[in-house]
């Protein structure tokens, strides 16, 4: 079974909602990017991350719309999940239906490697190599393809 070690979430103000989950929760803050000095003011591709020692959790506003829900939404963006053979994996994820729509072409230089795809019910997630800042190592054995999922008998 593979394993989630990032979740995204778009905001209006990256840093004030960052400020409001580690007040709240305790998480610990990786890094924070894009932020102008004024505290008032979070321009398009801000962000901060955050872990809560298991997970890396992206509080971002994002510059591109990636994901065609428009730069103005807020909330659950994406989950990530590490994979060992990204091609593989994207050619399994295809293979169900899951259309890629977003390539490491897409992906802007200092950012952490992913893809994104679009699930079932329109749910956006990442696959990437590696884990995310902050987050858990994975057990290698989980980043493999799994077996088919075998029918059953009729």
């Amino acid at each position: 079974m593979a394993q989630i070690r990032h979740i995204a979430f778009a905001a209006e103000h990256p840093g004030k909602t960052a400020d409001f989950y580690k007040n709240a929760f305790g998480f610990r803050e990786i890094s924070r990017f894009g932020l102008a000095d004024n505290p008032e003011v979070a321009p398009y591709g801000s962000g901060v991350l955050l872990t809560d020692g298991h997970l890396n959790i992206a509080i971002l506003k994002f510059a591109k719309d990636q994901t065609g829900v428009g730069l103005d939404y807020v909330g659950f963006h994406h989950f990530g999940v590490v994979v060992d053979d990204p091609d593989a994996w994207t050619t399994r994820l295809e293979d169900l239906g899951a259309p890629n729509i977003t390539t490491a072409k897409d992906m802007p230089p200092t950012a952490h490697w992913e893809i994104k795809f679009r699930g079932p019910d329109g749910v956006v997630f990442d696959i990437s190599h590696s884990v995310w800042p902050g987050a858990a190592d994975v057990d290698p054995e989980t980043k493999k393809l799994p077996q088919p999922v075998k029918e059953a008998a009729e």
